[in-house]
């Protein structure tokens, strides 16, 4: 999957929320959200739509693979952006992720604790289970199964890089489309169905968190109906309309 560079009219219709303090948008499967050494598409390029009035771009609070769709989380400021960091650092923002995956765990639900190191020089991110590695923990549920398939419900307890994938491959139950710890094609369908559903950011203390919801993308559909979803429309969620 390719994904052209955002128009700013694609960038804008993404925006699932915004404050004065933070954009969370839809981030489409097959777009780095960084200009890579090679140039090509990248979602920061495009941010510049995303000013609504402010002198400066907003500026990632995390990064998504990818190949990975879903939830992005942009501060609108730098301080913003520094608070957003201390929340990730430390665990504090809540991440859901919906994922289908080849056969599936026996159990309904568990945690996985397996440490991650990277792979080697040569590959870059990619990451393996290793002992010595850094302390890497993800929760799961099932939502659904069916034809040799599982709809899981994925909480990345840590966030180390391609952790839902290695973890899911690591306990035999590997991303569908995960062309690199998984079966998926180096080139065309299926894509990686990896997807950041659900964030809560907890930005405010006199406020409750800010949960925010992406759509499922076409990708995804078939599979996750096969394996019991309904296909419920995803009410977004009302922009704040007292900040620029």
């Amino acid at each position: 999957m390719d994904t052209p560079q955002p128009t700013a009219e694609e960038m804008q219709a993404r925006v699932l929320h915004r404050d004065g303090l933070m954009l969370v948008i839809d981030k489409p499967a097959g777009i780095a959200v960084h200009r890579g050494p090679k140039g090509g598409p990248n979602l920061e390029a495009s941010f510049d739509a995303l000013r609504y009035g402010l002198p400066r771009p907003p500026v990632l609070a995390h990064r998504l693979d990818r190949d990975t769709s879903g939830c992005l989380v942009l501060g609108r400021h730098r301080k913003a952006t520094a608070s957003l960091g201390l929340l990730f650092k430390h665990g504090k923002i809540g991440k859901t992720y919906w994922a289908v995956v080849e056969g599936g765990p026996a159990e309904d639900e568990g945690e996985i604790d397996i440490p991650l190191g990277r792979l080697n020089a040569e590959r870059g991110w990619w990451q393996k289970p290793d002992p010595n590695g850094l302390p890497s923990k993800s929760r799961w549920s099932v939502l659904g199964r069916n034809n040799g398939l599982s709809w899981l419900a994925l909480e990345p307890l840590t966030g180390r890089t391609h952790q839902l994938r290695v973890h899911c491959a690591a306990m035999g139950f590997p991303i569908v489309g995960d062309n690199i710890y998984g079966n998926g094609p180096r080139f065309g369908e299926p894509s990686l169905h990896l997807h950041a559903r659900e964030i809560v950011v907890p930005l405010s203390r006199n406020k409750p968190p800010v949960r925010v919801i992406a759509p499922v993308p076409a990708h995804l559909q078939e599979r996750l109906r096969t394996c019991g979803w309904n296909g419920e429309d995803v009410v977004m969620p009302e922009m704040a309309s007292s900040e620029p």
